[in-house]
């Protein structure tokens, strides 16, 4: 049985399992439901717990180690002799890893006609393992489900604490969640800083922090211009910076500004038509704001210029800028019209009973009410802005230049992180672990962000609450 059907078949069995509990539980007291510990309906989550926890997490181990272990059986039932190598060695680690990926690939079909007799057989046998394995698979799934719902449908009675049990598989199920959450963030700087330092063992910090020319090209002779390469990463900072200062002089007047005249100005009919408009700009790809970008914004700055007698690039910092202001501008817009819709009327008519008028009341009253949020959502447009990649490769071209001339091409930290691991790529070269020493800092500057930011909303927060 595949998968994803026995996916289905597990979940119709925890719904039969829920109907079943909640009518034992109502059955149990002769439709006096007052006599239960719990309402009905917990008896029967009680009972769909049990029937569908067991299975779906023996399904789970056994998608996760199927492939291990079918491999490993294969490669057991293998002849010594085809695990020996021209020259009458024992094949390497990697030689073997390639042996078995041909396997899989016969298994499926893919290589058949260029195999090997001895891997064609082993495809046989490695496709007969894996059709056993997924009849014992669905057996032991359905017995779990069927024997774990049969249990818990038995102990449903009066004095049995449903909701207790149930509450406490949704604690358990909390805690799991989080955990992951937190073990996949340390997961993520663990793996930016080890790499990072592998780097930095090639590369000194210095040269990388301080350094003004960024050319991460590797020759491969010693004796090729430019062999060793040159890390300075001040002209991609300085790139993205710039980049964002420009999105965000565009981003955060245009957007706080229509938060404020959507929540404390517009009609409710004009409201409803422009907020929903306005979200639109978050929905479309940033793909096609690179088009516009490099087709139209670029070009336009570029004839505009010249007719003032300024040279601008047809990539520029500039055009990549307002285009990705423009793309930000709802996170901008939203939260904030979400926040100063928050705020409670009585603020509002407080300060009109001391006489302050409604634009009064927006400056000295509701905007410091809603800054902690306002200044949330900025800091997450920040964060956009410093993240995009698409905008900035097809408007603001790839050259790492440092200069604070908007007119002129830069390139982001982002995107020489795509352009360093984009190909086929060994991850033992300064070239690669460049792109992981660059996220390593863009991390600590954007957590540097967020800590003035918190610190921004404690203070006001204690101030106005």
């Amino acid at each position: 049985m595949q998968s994803f059907t026995l996916i289905l078949v597990l979940l119709v069995l925890t719904v039969v399992g829920f109907r079943l509990g909640r009518g034992r539980a109502v059955s149990v007291v002769g439709g006096e439901t007052r006599k239960l510990h719990s309402l009905p309906s917990y008896y029967g989550m009680y009972v769909a717990l049990w029937c569908g926890i067991p299975a779906f997490l023996m399904l789970g181990l056994w998608l996760a180690f199927q492939d291990t272990i079918l491999t490993q059986m294969t490669l057991a039932s293998l002849p010594d002799t085809a695990l020996v190598g021209p020259d009458g060695e024992r094949m390497s680690d990697s030689r073997i890893g390639l042996l078995l990926n041909d396997i899989r690939n016969t298994a499926q079909g893919n290589i058949a006609s260029a195999s090997t007799e001895i891997v064609r057989e082993a495809a046989a046998y490695y496709n007969s393992l894996k059709a056993t394995g997924g009849w014992l698979l669905t057996v032991v799934v359905l017995a779990l489900a069927v024997g774990g719902a049969g249990w818990a449908w038995k102990r449903v009675s009066p004095d049995l604490r449903a909701r207790n049990g149930v509450e406490l598989a949704v604690k358990v199920f909390m805690v799991i969640c989080s955990t992951i959450a937190i073990f996949t963030t340390i997961g993520i700087i663990l793996s930016l800083l080890f790499e990072s330092l592998r780097f930095f063992s090639k590369v000194p910090v210095t040269e990388f922090l301080f350094g003004t020319h960024w050319s991460p090209q590797i020759s491969l002779r010693a004796d090729q211009v430019g062999s060793s390469g040159s890390f300075g990463a001040i002209p991609l900072f300085a790139g993205t910076f710039l980049i964002s200062a420009i999105a965000m002089a565009v981003a955060v007047p245009i957007g706080l500004l229509s938060a404020i005249y959507m929540a404390e100005y517009a009609p409710r009919k004009v409201r409803g038509i422009v907020k929903p408009m306005l979200e639109i700009l978050a929905g479309i790809p940033t793909v096609v704001y690179g088009f516009f970008a490099a087709l139209t914004v670029a070009p336009f700055f570029r004839d505009s210029g010249q007719l003032f007698g300024l040279s601008i690039s047809s990539e520029s910092a500039l055009a990549a800028g307002l285009v990705m202001g423009i793309m930000i501008i709802p996170f901008v817009s939203s939260l904030s019209d979400d926040v100063i819709t928050a705020v409670p009327n009585a603020m509002r008519e407080g300060s009109y009973g001391l006489g302050a008028t409604h634009s009064e009341t927006i400056k000295r009253v509701v905007l410091p009410a809603a800054l902690p949020g306002i200044v949330g959502g900025i800091l997450l447009a920040v964060s956009r802005a410093i993240g995009e990649t698409m905008i900035v490769v097809m408007a603001a071209g790839l050259a790492a230049n440092l200069t604070a001339n908007p007119f002129e091409a830069v390139t982001t930290v982002t995107v020489q992180i795509v352009t360093l691991l984009v190909g086929d790529q060994e991850f033992d070269s300064p070239k690669t672990l460049a792109a992981f020493a660059l996220g390593l800092v863009l991390f600590t500057i954007t957590l540097v962000l967020n800590v003035i930011a918190l610190r921004v909303v404690r203070k006001y927060r204690e101030q106005y609450e």
